[in-house]
């Protein structure tokens, strides 16, 4: 099963946000997100897709979700697509 890590990004209050997570479909996560049924962080905000990365494991997807949660730089960086 092909697992995917992911960056959101969204504008709410002249503010960008950004949030990661994993994911074995993106698009339908994306939906949740966007439903409001996603995680609670991400609730009443519009978000869009920033960036991606497949992994063959579940293991490896979540090591990367850590690693990207903690590289502020590149967060800041693909904040940046959002303006």
């Amino acid at each position: 099963m092909t697992c995917f890590v992911y960056v959101l990004g969204s504008l709410h209050r002249g503010r960008v946000t950004t949030y990661v997570g994993w994911t074995n479909d993106i698009e339908r996560r994306l939906a949740r997100h966007n439903a409001g049924t996603g995680a609670r962080s991400t609730r009443g905000r519009v978000w869009m897709l920033l960036h991606s990365e497949s992994f063959e494991t579940r293991n490896e997807a979540m090591s990367r979700e850590w690693h990207l949660k903690r590289d502020r730089a590149f967060r800041k960086q693909l904040a940046r697509l959002v303006t």
